[in-house]
C-alpha cells in the first residue's frame, strides 16, 4: 500500500472519528459520526467531480501539485493517456505502411472474415475483380465475384488449393485464386492474374493436338506400306531386320501420339459428369483379363474390398487403370506381384495399384507425373515407355475431381492411390 493510500484511509478515519468526538459532546455519537461520514462523502464527490472535468478537458493544472491519490490517478491517467495517444500513431503509421505494400503487390488481396465477408481489400483487388473497398465492405465475396470454382474454394477451406477462374470484368483473362488463413477468424483471398499461362498452355495443347492429328495419318500410311514390305517374299534377306525395326519404331510412335491425343483430351475437357454409374469391380477384372502378360511376368491379383459405384467416365477410369497397370508390369520382375484394390468409405473411394518392383527414389516421386518424364531413360525405351502414362493417369483423376498419391521405397515396390470424393460415389 502506498504513502498516499495509507493518508487517505488514515485521514477518512480521523474525520468520521471527529464527527463521533464532536455527536459524543453533545450526546450523539451515532448523528456526529453519521455527520462525519457524509462531510467525507462529499469531499470525495467533490474530489471526483473536479478529477472527471480534469480528465474530460485534460486539465492538468488542477491535480498537477500534490501526492495525494487523486494527482496520483490523475497523473497515471495522463501517462497511459500519452502511451496510448503514441501507440495510436503508430499503429495508423504502420496501418498505413501495410496499405502502401499491399496496394504495390501486383497481386490482388481481399481480407474476409468468417462469414466470407469483406473486410478490406488492395488496388490490385480492385481492378482485377471490380472491389470496391468502402462500397463493398460488409459483402460477401462470393455475392460480388460471382463463380461456382470460388464458391467452392471457399467451402473447402484449404489452403494448398487453388484454382483458376475467368475474369469477372474482362473476356478471354483468367484469375487464380487462393485462399489462407489470416488473422483471427479470417482469411485472405489471394488473386492473380495467369492470363498468360492459360493462354500459353491452350496454345501448346492446341498444337500437341494439331500437330498429332497431322503425324496420325502420314504415320499410318508409313505402318501400311512397311507392312506390306515385311509380308513381301522377294524382299532380301539383309532388308528383314531393318523392316522389324522401322515398324516396332512406328508402332511405338503411333502409341505415342495416341496418348498424346488422349493427355490433350483430358486437359480440354472440364470435371467429369456424374450420371454414369462405373461398377470398379467389374471393370478391374475385364481390364486385368484383357492385359497381354507374358508368362514369366508379375501375377496379378484384385482385391475388392467394397460395392459402391463411382460417378464419372468410365472411359477415363479404364484408361486410369491400364495405365497404371502397365507402369507397374514394365517395373515388376516376373517373380514380383501386383495387387489392383478397390475400397471406399463416406469419406472417399481409393483405386489402388500396388506393386513389389523396383521402387522409386524419393527425389524422383515429385516428377513421375511430368509429361515424357523417365527415371530411367534407357531403360524404359527399351520396355516401351514414353513417360505419359502417369501424365494421363493424373489429368483423368483431377478430372473427378480427385488426386494421385504415390508412395514408394527402391527395392520394395510401389503404390499408387487414386482417391475420389465421396460425393462421386454410390454405395449398393
Amino acid at each position: 500500500m502506498t504513502a498516499a493510500s495509507k493518508k487517505l484511509i488514515f485521514g477518512t478515519i480521523l474525520a468520521i472519528a471527529a464527527g463521533g468526538a464532536v455527536g459524543w459532546l453533545y450526546s450523539a455519537p451515532t448523528t456526529g459520526l453519521l455527520l462525519g461520514a457524509l462531510l467525507v462523502i462529499a469531499v470525495y464527490m467533490q474530489k471526483l467531480l473536479r478529477f472527471e472535468h480534469a480528465v474530460r478537458h485534460v486539465d492538468s493544472d488542477s491535480f498537477a501539485y500534490g501526492d495525494g491519490v487523486w494527482q496520483q490517478l490523475f497523473s497515471r491517467f495522463k501517462y497511459e493517456r500519452e502511451r496510448g495517444n503514441r501507440y495510436e500513431k503508430q499503429f495508423r503509421r504502420l496501418i498505413k505502411e501495410i496499405q502502401k505494400s499491399t496496394n504495390a503487390m501486383p497481386d490482388g488481396a481481399v481480407v474476409i472474415d468468417g462469414n466470407n465477408e469483406i473486410v478490406t481489400c488492395n488496388r490490385a483487388a480492385k481492378s482485377l475483380i471490380g472491389l470496391k473497398r468502402k462500397k463493398d465492405r460488409g459483402q460477401k465475396i462470393d455475392n460480388i465475384y460471382r463463380n461456382p470454382g470460388l464458391t467452392q474454394l471457399l467451402q473447402g477451406n484449404d489452403a494448398n488449393q487453388s484454382t483458376d477462374l475467368e475474369s469477372p470484368l474482362r473476356e478471354n483473362e483468367w484469375l487464380n485464386c487462393r485462399i489462407v488463413p489470416y488473422g483471427a477468424d479470417q482469411k485472405l483471398v489471394l488473386i492473380r492474374d495467369v492470363t498468360d499461362r492459360i493462354t500459353l498452355n491452350k496454345i501448346r495443347r492446341d498444337f500437341v493436338a494439331n500437330a498429332s492429328h497431322e503425324l496420325r495419318s502420314p504415320l499410318t500410311v508409313i505402318s501400311g506400306y512397311l507392312e506390306s514390305l515385311a509380308d513381301d517374299s522377294q524382299i532380301p534377306e539383309d532388308l528383314a531386320q531393318p523392316l522389324s525395326q522401322m515398324q516396332t519404331q512406328a508402332r511405338r510412335m503411333t502409341a505415342i501420339i495416341k496418348d498424346l491425343l488422349e493427355l490433350s483430351r483430358l486437359e480440354a475437357e472440364g470435371h467429369a459428369a456424374t450420371d454414369e454409374k462405373i461398377d470398379v469391380s467389374a471393370l478391374i477384372d475385364g481390364v486385368i483379363e484383357s492385359l497381354d502378360i507374358e508368362q514369366d511376368g508379375p501375377s496379378i491379383t484384385s482385391n475388392i474390398e467394397s460395392t459402391a459405384k463411382l460417378l464419372g467416365a468410365e472411359n477415363d477410369i479404364n484408361s486410369i487403370l491400364r495405365n497404371l497397370l502397365a507402369n507397374a508390369v514394365r517395373h515388376t520382375q516376373g517373380d514380383g506381384e501386383i495387387e489392383v484394390i478397390w475400397k471406399a468409405d463416406k469419406n472417399g473411394g481409393n483405386l489402388i495399384v500396388r506393386d513389389t518392383g523396383e521402387g522409386i527414389a524419393p527425389e524422383h516421386i515429385p516428377r513421375l507425373t511430368e509429361r515424357f518424364f523417365r527415371v530411367d531413360r534407357g531403360r524404359s525405351r527399351v520396355n516401351g515407355g514414353f513417360g505419359l502414362g502417369l501424365a494421363i493417369v493424373k489429368h483423368a483423376v483431377e478430372r473427378h475431381r480427385g488426386e494421385l498419391r504415390i508412395t514408394s521405397e527402391p527395392g520394395v515396390g510401389s503404390e499408387f492411390c487414386c482417391r475420389f470424393p465421396a460425393d462421386r460415389l454410390i454405395f449398393v
